[in-house]
């Protein structure tokens, strides 16, 4: 993806679609990102591209949440869905670009981006200011399809690479590069959604290292 003028008109395109292509087959995954980041009662948690807001009726009734997302088209649907399902702990669905967010730092407690790592131009920027609006020692959540290692499967990414544009995101973003280029924790990597094919990565924002003297 080129920029985020390429991903607005994408998403144009994709939203009066999104809930029925991404809904049922994304669910189990959604549920088990918010379910992580949402442990405790009272956290502030930020909702990084999160589209017609199909996660936001999993989050506690007393957290506050705060959803951001580059489409416009995207985020009326959300805003409608927060006023039908009547959600009262939606903080906010604010138009923003997720790797320049208009946070303070340490703003949340919890910051979840599920399919946002394989749409943004740079997903190394992406997870950069996920985890400079995370307080210290909270939850990073990222739920994407990663880079296949070899077999049919990677070979029909390369292939599809070229058309990224047209099919609305990357197929070649490679979960270890991610990983070891965020420099956070990693409780835990596991597979989910149907068939297996997405990753879920439980990052930990640990605390930095005093200075030694």
């Amino acid at each position: 993806m080129n920029s985020l003028s390429v991903i607005r008109a994408s998403y144009r395109r994709l939203s009066p679609l999104y809930d029925v292509l991404e809904g049922a087959i994304f669910h189990s995954g959604r549920k088990d990102a918010v379910a992580l980041a949402n442990k405790r009662a009272n956290q502030r948690i930020l909702d990084v591209g999160v589209g017609t807001g199909l996660a936001l009726p999993l989050y506690r009734k007393d957290s506050w949440v705060v959803g951001i997302d580059a489409s416009p088209e995207m985020l009326k649907r959300a805003k409608a869905r927060m006023r039908r399902k009547r959600l009262t702990n939606i903080g906010g669905l604010l138009e923003m670009d997720a790797m320049n967010m208009g946070f303070a730092d340490r703003s949340f407690d919890a910051v979840v981006a599920m399919h946002v790592a394989s749409v943004v131009p740079d997903p190394m920027k992406l997870i950069a200011e996920m985890k400079r609006v995370c307080v210290p020692g909270g939850d990073i959540v990222v739920v994407n399809h990663f880079a296949s290692s070899g077999g049919p499967l990677r070979m029909i990414e390369k292939a599809c690479g070229p058309f990224a544009e047209v099919i609305g995101f990357r197929p070649d973003v490679r979960l270890m590069h991610l990983a070891d280029g965020a420099r956070l924790q990693i409780v835990q990597v596991r597979r989910v959604n149907l068939g297996g094919y997405w990753r879920l990565i439980h990052f930990r924002n640990a605390p930095a290292e005093p200075a030694r003297a």
